[in-house]
């Protein structure tokens, strides 16, 4: 694997949310261009390195990426208001899925999980109202 794919993967790894190849681009100081960041994140999510999901936001709405866990895919939750992101933790859906797909006779082999609302903090200041 190359230097800049092992320090866009650091970075995956290093960060408590999902991100953006701009802001992948932004904290590699200008090292490469943002075309090169897109590129290794579709080289690392083709190995499974990394997942990525498309946040439907209309202030902050992109491709987010993160490192992809030894053993299991995460969900996260988007503040509509704050647009920070909360890790929600691994997925616990496998076993539901696997059941929903033979009752509706397919067979399920990956899906894509993220919740948007007020984050506690907004709440309480009626951010979100």
């Amino acid at each position: 694997m190359t230097k800049l794919r092992l320090a866009v993967l650091g970075m995956l790894k290093d960060s408590a949310c999902p991100m953006s190849a701009l802001d992948l681009a932004k904290a590699a100081r200008g090292l490469c261009d943002t075309a090169t960041i897109y590129r290794s994140l579709h080289f690392l999510e083709s190995k499974g390195y990394a997942e990525s999901f498309v946040l439907s936001c209309s202030d902050h709405g992109t491709e987010r990426y993160y490192a992809a866990g030894a053993s299991c895919h995460r969900h996260w939750f988007h503040c509509e208001s704050c647009h920070q992101f909360v890790d929600l933790g691994a997925c616990t859906l496998d076993s539901m899925l696997v059941e929903m797909g033979k009752a509706s006779g397919v067979r399920i082999s990956s899906h894509t999980l993220y919740a948007t609302g007020i984050c506690a903090a907004c709440d309480a200041c009626g951010a979100g109202s």
